[in-house]
């Protein structure tokens, strides 16, 4: 890699991408945006570094202050990381020692569904549901309950999907009371999927119905926003699009720092927060929590995203881009699904659209599709769905700031490789 710009990166020997993943879901504002390298310069100026248990700074405080501001009410607490998989861990510890701080020690167990992925780290992995990245440390984590993740898409019966979405969500429950209610802390999801489901979203009826369990077992309701927030979905928080689900604490990465820094946050309730600190505080902590540096980028950012509307070009042409996702449907009847919000959109590829029989693993469509496109000068980003060994999707997720005619370019490398693939793969093409 040479240089970056916008949504195009370029190779020290003259070959040029579109970022149509954004990296890993990351350069939400696009590469190489002069107003936060400047504001970075500013700080680099001052300092990088001042450790949080010496010293407070401004960068620091005013990200938090900011990030509140733009948070659902109530959020009024924000402890910095540096990556996903610290801000799921976070969240994690504290409702654990907030759970031990009013005297329900007894809760520890945290639902997660399957599949999904919350981190690398040991505590978020164990509330991963992907087979293949958990499998080879089972030994080394305690093993926390899953539920079936909402994918209702490849439900076969005769419900609504408003039906479907509860019957989801009813799991939730049936998992609670089969653990033991006193027992279980909290439940972790992602409002809108990530690489593991492909940009998976419930049937709006799922959101409140997980709130109001949640409440009437003492649950606290985790959202990992980690991919899904910063405006990815055309709102500041994917959980935004529907507030009747309302979390208890949220987990922030990827695009809150648009790759120019590495930094997350998790972002909690003073009730929840409170209680902690009166017990003695947060046991927990990462040397480069708050770090001024990452701050003033992570705020520079959150300028950007306001001065360029970039939330609302994601809601505007993530529209045009899903539709345009659909389209490919007729022509390449492997594509089963198109899903997603915004700018976080997937395709899966399967054997029969009509029965959404995956693929046969042995092909690896989802790796050769990634190859393809990138020989082409496109970059996507693919996992498999279903646990990780079969189920194969592309994720389409280009920076907050693409264009209408920018999606066309994109598209049109898309649309080719699909091509080549179909050919390469004899799977079936459409006239």
């Amino acid at each position: 890699m040479d240089r970056a710009e916008g949504i195009y990166i370029w190779a020290q020997d003259g070959r040029r991408w579109i970022d149509g993943s954004s990296g890993a879901m990351v350069v939400n504002i696009g590469h190489g945006n002069r107003n936060v390298l400047d504001a970075m310069k500013r700080q680099m100026e001052r300092t990088t570094f001042a450790y949080r248990l010496h010293f407070e700074n401004d960068a620091a405080e005013d990200l938090a202050t900011r990030l509140c501001d733009l948070m659902p009410p109530g959020f009024d607490r924000v402890f910095f990381v540096s990556g996903g998989s610290e801000a799921t861990e976070s969240c994690i510890k504290l409702a654990r020692q907030y759970a031990v701080a009013t005297g329900q020690a007894g809760r520890y167990k945290v639902i997660s569904r399957f599949p999904s992925y919350h981190g690398c780290t040991l505590g978020a992995l164990a509330v991963t549901g992907y087979a293949a990245l958990a499998a080879p440390f089972s030994p080394l984590m305690a093993a926390m309950p899953k539920i079936p993740a909402p994918t209702a898409y490849l439900d076969r019966d005769d419900l609504t999907p408003a039906g479907r979405g509860l019957r989801y969500a009813d799991m939730l429950e049936a998992a609670i009371k089969a653990e033991g209610p006193e027992t279980v802390l909290a439940f972790i999801m992602e409002p809108v999927g990530g690489a593991s489901t492909g940009a998976l979203v419930a049937p709006d009826s799922y959101y409140p119905r997980v709130r109001e369990i949640c409440d009437r077992y003492g649950v606290l309701l985790i959202h990992d926003e980690v991919m899904s927030g910063a405006g990815r979905t055309g709102k500041f928080l994917a959980g935004d699009h529907w507030p009747d689900g309302r979390p208890d604490l949220v987990a922030l990465s990827k695009g809150l720092g648009s790759g120019y820094c590495p930094l997350g946050a998790m972002v909690a309730p003073d009730r929840i927060v409170a209680p902690v600190l009166a017990a003695g505080g947060f046991l927990h902590g990462f040397t480069y929590a708050g770090n001024p540096l990452a701050s003033a980028a992570g705020l520079a950012v959150l300028d950007e995203m306001e001065r360029g509307d970039m939330i609302g070009n994601a809601a505007r042409m993530g529209a045009v881009l899903a539709a345009r996702l659909e389209g490919l449907k007729a022509r390449f009847p492997f594509i089963g699904d198109v899903r997603g919000k915004g700018l976080l959109l997937a395709a899966e590829l399967v054997a029969d659209p009509g029965t959404m029989e995956p693929l046969p693993a042995r092909l690896n469509a989802y790796q050769r599709l990634v190859d393809i496109a990138y020989d082409k000068g496109l970059i996507i980003y693919s996992r498999r769905t279903r646990g990780g060994y079969e189920g194969d999707h592309v994720l389409v997720c280009p920076p907050l700031i693409i264009t209408e005619a920018q999606v066309e370019e994109l598209m049109a490398i898309l649309t080719e490789s699909l091509a080549d693939l179909a050919a390469e793969l004899h799977l079936p093409v459409g006239a």
